[in-house]
């Protein structure tokens, strides 16, 4: 401790420690303001009275004047309040050393302590005190593996990757060993940050022959190519994986990974190859990556991937749920698939996903679409029997569709049911089955339909009315007045 005490102005690292020489000159914090306001992050009730008055101190009392003001509060330095205040002193870092400094007079810091200070050193780019400190530690006997991962977090935070690697070049020479954890560490700090994945291989490219890799090692890497989309980078790492440390099921989340960017990478056709070959070493990924898996190819609007893809996840044994079959049953819709679109409908309820209105609904306005007449009738009866109504605008769509294609009377049921269970809005299909009507000529019919829906207040448009007149003035005196009488109560309504 005393080593701490007395340093703070904190003496450089010695050689074996990379030097000021070979970084950039280290930008010590300018003073911190001197008097500052009270964060606000203390003033919640998880924080302790005690650790608040002190932080406040901190905060508040001129540096050179806080080492008399702590003293003066009368607050023991307890080692859980001077770790509590650490925690919370990481915007502060000089007052935090100072602090540091003065419950160390009082008793020796914690291991905890220690690691807090090196990290706040470290998390503000004071380098060459974060070192001293280190120093101190290995004086102490309190270094650990988990000061040197703080160590290479900040050292990658201020993009200083080559820092990074040299502290791990130096660990043993402080008694902490490079094992595989010390590796998986450092690769996990370069690859947290964006676009450094290159750096950490360059890291792991040196070092495996040192120091064994295992499944976690490939799996950092991997997530790291995922998060750049680097495939080819990718599939070169995975290769190397499974010649290392052979195919186990503990290594799910390397596999995700790997599997994920093919699919974002628009190699879905590749990750299905793989998904084979993974299936016969029984080593398929979860549920979580089919979901993001087949999201994406939602998103591409892929269904020529996504089919074969959901068939190796059931298959294996694996149960989607409703989300995920609306999902695939509105992607092949959309695709005009609607074989596979009634193959998912009726294999869902055997997976315990029962349809709903979206399900039915995006079938029926695939039915529509297609202008499959007598499948959309059949349909249509499905849907009501079981209670799953169809939404007022594909009522609209498959009356029109229905006249069009010489079924009226399926398009008057379509309207019929719509009255008598209220799917509002009514609008669009009233104007429709009018429309439907005039074009087949039965005019008498849009009367009885027309007078009902004006008793109703079913608003039915301009461009409906100008099309009715045009046929009924076309059929002489008698339907002239009839569509004069209709048009006087229109405009009056």
């Amino acid at each position: 401790m005393e080593a701490m005490a007395e340093s703070v102005a904190f003496k450089h690292p010695p050689q074996i420690i990379p030097s000021s020489s070979q970084q950039q000159k280290q930008k010590l914090p300018q003073q911190e303001k001197q008097k500052q306001h009270f964060p606000s992050h203390l003033d919640t009730p998880d924080v302790s009275p005690r650790a608040r008055i002190l932080c406040e101190i901190l905060t508040r009392a001129l540096l050179q004047d806080i080492e008399s003001a702590l003293s003066s509060s009368g607050i023991p330095p307890l080692a859980e309040t001077v770790e509590e205040v650490l925690k919370l002193s990481y915007g502060s870092p000089s007052a935090a050393v100072k602090f540091f400094r003065w419950a160390g007079l009082a008793q020796k810091h914690s291991a905890y302590a220690w690691n807090l200070m090196v990290d706040l050193l470290g998390k503000n780019e004071m380098f060459e005190p974060m070192w001293d400190a280190i120093r101190s530690m290995k004086q102490e006997g309190v270094l650990s593996m988990a000061t040197f991962v703080s160590v290479f977090g900040s050292y990658c935070i201020a993009g200083r990757i080559n820092e990074a690697v040299m502290t791990f070049d130096v660990m043993d020479k402080y008694g902490i060993q490079q094992d595989v954890v010390a590796v998986n560490s450092l690769l996990s700090a370069i690859c947290r940050e964006d676009n450094h994945t290159s750096k950490a291989l360059e890291f792991f490219e040196r070092i495996k022959t040192k120091v064994p890799p295992d499944g976690d090692t490939f799996a950092i890497l991997l997530e790291g190519w995922e998060k750049e989309g680097n495939a080819t980078k990718a599939k070169n790492t995975f290769g190397e994986m499974v010649i290392r440390v052979g195919w186990s099921p503990q290594n799910m989340s390397a596999y995700d990974a790997f599997l994920t960017t093919l699919v974002r990478g628009s190699q879905a056709e590749e990750a299905i190859k793989f998904l084979q070959v993974m299936k016969k070493q029984n080593c398929l990924p979860g549920l979580k990556f089919f979901s993001n898996a087949l999201d994406i190819l939602n998103k591409l609007n892929d269904s020529t991937q996504a089919v074969p893809l959901w068939d190796i996840m059931v298959g294996s044994g694996l149960v989607p749920n409703l989300i995920m079959y609306n999902a695939m049953i509105g992607l092949v819709c959309n695709n005009n698939d609607i074989d596979n679109a009634y193959r998912f409908l009726d294999e869902m309820v055997f997976h315990g996903a029962f349809p709903d209105s979206l399900t039915y609904n995006m079938i029926f306005q695939c039915l529509i679409k297609n202008k499959k007449v007598c499948a959309a009738g059949k349909f249509f009866y499905e849907m009501i029997k079981n209670e799953w109504p169809p939404m007022h605008s594909n009522c609209a769509e498959a009356i029109t569709m229905l006249f069009e294609s010489d079924d009226p009377e399926t398009a008057i049921e379509i309207w019929n049911y719509m009255i008598e269970n209220h799917v509002l809005p009514l609008d669009e299909s009233a104007n429709a089955l009018l429309i439907g009507l005039r074009n087949m000529g039965r005019l008498s019919e849009v009367r009885r339909f027309a007078d009902d829906m004006l008793d109703r207040r079913i608003n039915i448009y301009e461009s409906t009315m100008a099309k009715l007149k045009n046929s009924f003035y076309k059929e002489g005196r008698s339907a002239r007045d009839t569509y004069d009488s209709l048009s006087r109560r229109w405009k009056a309504s």
